[in-house]
């Protein structure tokens, strides 16, 4: 209920702050649950995708630093269907608690393969969860303002939705079949963008990619 009320609350700042989003292909989703991929550019992209793809409730990761900041932050995040997942040491729930979700509480799992906004190497955790839960990827893409200000000068926000890609559960998960999907994962992003606004470039802040890879080391 409460992730309900937060996602008319958030839908109304969005407008109120930047006008109405642009959502493209939604009739791409499948029904029932899936595992919605990203290429993560900007820290807010987790709630706009939430937004674009309701009425469907979905999790998500957050590093678990976040849930020991404040009771408050906490109490959002849990309410949000966050769970926390220790970056350095994911361990056997960064696994276990998105496939529950899948396949028991009836909620959809954004995941960003990449990991962070500064890296463009794609991990095989979103398909080993795919496979295992037996659920599709739905690739999306975001292309719009990277900073706050940006959204103040109310630059438009648009939202691209991909077709679903299949993790088939035959055959050995191994190295060959990680690389496939990869491969399906990065063509569905450059044909979303390329829709969206061909001549779209991703320019990360270098600063922050370089403290985030420090903090990466502790």
């Amino acid at each position: 209920m409460l992730y309900r009320i937060f996602r008319v609350i958030i839908r109304f700042v969005i407008f109120l702050l930047n006008g109405h989003m642009v959502v493209l292909d939604k009739e791409k989703i499948p029904k029932g649950t899936f595992i919605m991929v990203a290429p993560h550019r900007t820290w807010w992209e987790p709630v706009l995708f939430a937004v674009a793809a309701s009425p469907m409730e979905f999790s998500f990761m957050a590093k678990a630093e976040l849930f020991h900041k404040n009771p408050i932050i906490t109490w959002i995040l849990k309410n949000a269907h966050a769970f926390p997942v220790d970056r350095a040491h994911p361990g056997p729930s960064a696994v276990k608690t998105p496939i529950n979700n899948l396949r028991k509480n009836n909620l959809s799992v954004i995941i960003f393969p990449t990991g962070t906004r500064y890296s463009s190497e794609i991990k095989g955790g979103a398909a080993l969860i795919g496979r295992l839960a037996n659920v599709p990827l739905v690739p999306v893409v975001y292309q719009g303002p990277l900073h706050f200000w940006g959204l103040l000068k109310r630059q438009k926000l648009i939202v691209g939705f991909g077709d679903p890609i299949t993790v088939s559960r035959k055959g050995r998960f191994n190295d060959e079949e990680v690389d496939r999907i990869d491969k399906a994962m990065h063509d569905a992003w450059d044909t979303i963008d390329n829709r969206i606004n061909p001549d779209f470039v991703y320019v990360p802040d270098t600063h922050k990619a370089e403290l985030e890879h420090e903090e990466g080391k502790l």
